[in-house]
């Protein structure tokens, strides 16, 4: 293990202005999002997709990392360069998804559990090959009657460092992604409780797995209520609480946090993230790892139609700068009004 590489290219993936794109969509995922545009998802248009994203004018500016899936890895650009050395050329980190999704925890109604562990330490030596530097695996907590339960949490948080410590050990770095949900009805209250037990439960396990972590990423929620509570949090109080659940469990030796949107609102993820970033004397920084929260315009704008790709890619680029401002404190809700 290089900790010195690991520790370079972590910092360099939360550097301020800058966040990472999630573009690992699974193909199951891209097709739904294709469905909803009228795009059939062929690996074609897939790959015209993602290169639409990745070479727009100016990205890299505000962009620090891109989270590829296995097909995405092993694309090119329609001109024959390979998307891994596209990103590194302009200086953005080129990641890979390495979970292989959730499937339901036996014994445990309501709950999952993600796999991907059976093979893992080849695939990352081969990823690291084709040029990945850091990768990404979600544990996925839902909040509901009796749920989540201990062993749920225990279970997710094992297998989650048991990933970043074979990471570690090919040279590339970890997002640690302990998602809580934010569907259904519970409160913000109920949100910070149960990602207190989850961080708490991850650290001890990156502990007890010698994970290096000045050398990995934290993607967590934010502290939000559920999207279908009555009342719901305001955006300072999601900062504030957010916060506040961070400096309890994560060691100031973690290089810094990117946020996942969660199903936020674009304007919505980017509002709370220069909320928390307003607050000022964290020992970590603070970004965004957003997939929706960036594309959804960006892709609604392109809709298949090649003759519309500059226009998608200044929907993209406006996400990609306001998230920018976001990491500073800068970004302004007025500024969502202005043309991309």
């Amino acid at each position: 293990m290089n900790r010195n590489e690991l520790a370079r290219i972590a910092h360099a993936m939360v550097a301020k202005g800058r966040g990472i794109l999630a573009a690992d969509e699974s193909t199951g995922t891209i097709k739904k999002r294709f469905d909803k545009i009228k795009v059939e998802s062929s690996e074609e248009n897939r790959r015209a997709y993602r290169e639409l994203l990745f070479t727009a004018p100016g990205a890299a500016d505000h962009i620090s990392g891109v989270i590829m899936y296995d097909e995405t890895l092993r694309q090119s650009t329609k001109s024959g360069e390979r998307f891994a050395d596209l990103l590194s050329r302009l200086g953005v980190v080129p990641g890979i998804k390495v979970d292989a999704g959730t499937k339901p925890m036996p014994n445990f109604p309501g709950e999952v559990i993600t796999e991907g562990l059976d093979g893992l330490a080849g695939r990352l030596a081969e990823y690291h090959k084709l040029g990945a530097r850091f990768a990404k695996w979600r544990a996925v907590i839902d909040i509901g009657a009796g749920i989540p339960t201990r062993t749920c949490i225990e279970t997710n948080a094992e297998l989650l460092a048991r990933y970043a410590a074979l990471c570690q050990e090919a040279e590339i770095v970890p997002i640690v992604e302990p998602e809580v949900l934010m569907d259904g009805g519970h409160s913000q209250e109920r949100c910070e409780e149960v990602t207190d037990a989850v961080l708490e439960e991850v650290f001890a396990r990156l502990y007890a797995q010698r994970v290096y972590l000045e050398g990995i990423v934290l993607k967590p929620n934010m502290v939000i209520s559920g999207q279908k509570a009555p009342n719901r949090a305001s955006p300072a109080q999601v900062a504030e609480a957010t916060v506040r659940c961070l400096k309890r469990h994560v060691p100031s030796a973690v290089p810094g946090i990117a946020f996942l949107s969660g199903g936020q609102g674009e304007a919505e993820a980017t509002h709370h993230l220069d909320l928390m970033n307003r607050i000022g004397g964290l020992p970590w920084g603070l970004t965004f790892s957003y997939g929706r929260a960036l594309q959804a315009t960006a892709l609604t704008a392109w809709s298949g139609v090649t003759a519309q790709v500059p226009s998608a890619q200044r929907e993209y680029l406006k996400r990609a700068r306001l998230n920018g401002l976001a990491t500073q404190g800068k970004y302004d809700p007025a500024l969502e009004k202005q043309a991309a």
